[in-house]
């Protein structure tokens, strides 16, 4: 990018902030209203400089500007002051979380509608996967005296249940001192060492543990996971949006998971805060739009959480919404993990 005055700057900054809060083009005589102590000419040919250098652009017959994705991106990394949270929203927010159980379920849910909400945008989420889930708890439970429902619980939330057929009955303090000795056994453990254990069990255990296993083996073959999404009314409320075919192309993308769930694995940072300005991502699909994106949990177990919006997007703020709710989130996976 080429460097800019001091004074290009902040009339890039300016014609960004406005155009990103009234969609309306920002001429020459706006800028002169709000203050710059400059003449109506030489703020017209500060605008035609930054449309040379591709900044901004000439929409149509009209007499403003509007920024372009060079434009946007000068702004996001030199331009934008850093936005936080105010103490009030971080703290409803935080007891929002605290409210529900830790369930992961509950908890993308939440984020969310609390991405969307805090950040006027289309939230996209993805749950806290590993490579291999490991062992957290076992359960048991006498149903009758020839079944049995097991109940696996694994770290990273999951939790399975599969009814077991009983060559005889057993009592459910029988059930809960064999779901205690294998959980002191096994806990933290994934499939293949579960498997591999040497441990002198009992034939019944053995059974359990041949389940147990399967049903880890099971979910470490999944090859896709839940988009959660939410706020797509906020999207859609746009001007960007109000012509029909825009407004089905964005339908169309946020029905499509298996794009979604591509798209935010390849965006998605390892660290950070990740911001994809249209046409800067190879998705086609993308190019009318901007995602913000953060890679949250811990290198066993990790998700994503993003919002999506027209490139005509509130930036510092998505950005400091993104950030808060990342944290939170690590707070949830570290929990997960009793770390």
């Amino acid at each position: 990018m080429a460097d800019l005055t001091e004074r290009q700057e902040k009339v890039l900054a300016f014609v960004v902030k406005e155009y990103i809060e009234s969609a309306i083009p920002v001429g020459s005589e706006t800028l002169r209203r709000r203050g710059f102590a400059i003449s109506s000419a030489t703020i017209r040919n500060e605008l035609a400089e930054l449309e040379q250098e591709g900044y901004l652009t000439h929409p149509h017959t009209s007499a403003g500007r509007v920024p372009t994705e060079r434009g946007y991106r000068y702004f996001v990394e030199s331009l934008m002051e850093e936005f936080e949270l105010p103490i009030v929203e971080q703290r409803m927010i935080s007891h929002q979380f605290h409210q529900v159980t830790l369930d992961v379920d509950q908890w993308m849910r939440l984020t969310a509608a609390v991405l969307s909400r805090a950040a006027h945008g289309a939230a996209l989420v993805t749950a806290p996967q590993s490579r291999h889930c490991r062992y957290k708890h076992l359960q048991l439970i006498t149903i009758g005296d020839q079944v049995a429902l097991l109940v696996l619980v694994l770290q990273e939330g999951t939790v399975k249940q599969q009814m077991l057929a009983l060559a005889q009955p057993k009592s459910q303090e029988e059930f809960t001192q064999v779901s205690n000795r294998l959980n002191n056994q096994f806990g933290g453990m994934d499939a293949e060492q579960v498997r591999s254990k040497p441990l002198a069990v009992t034939e019944f255990e053995a059974g359990v543990l041949k389940v147990v296993v399967g049903l880890m083996q099971q979910i470490d073959r999944r090859t896709s996971r839940d988009v959660y999404r939410d706020g797509l009314m906020d999207i859609l409320r746009q001007p960007e949006f109000a012509a029909i075919e825009r407004m089905q192309a964005l339908l169309e993308m946020l029905e499509h998971r298996q794009f979604l769930e591509e798209m935010l694995t390849d965006l998605a940072p390892d660290s950070g805060i990740q911001v994809v300005i249209g046409g800067e991502s190879r998705h086609g699909e993308m190019n009318d739009f901007s995602v913000v994106l953060a890679r949250y949990g811990r290198p066993e177990a990790s998700g994503v959480i993003s919002v999506l919006g027209p490139v005509r997007m509130q930036y510092a703020r998505t950005i400091g919404v993104v950030r808060y709710v990342a944290g939170l989130l690590d707070d949830l996976v570290a929990r997960m993990y009793g770390t």
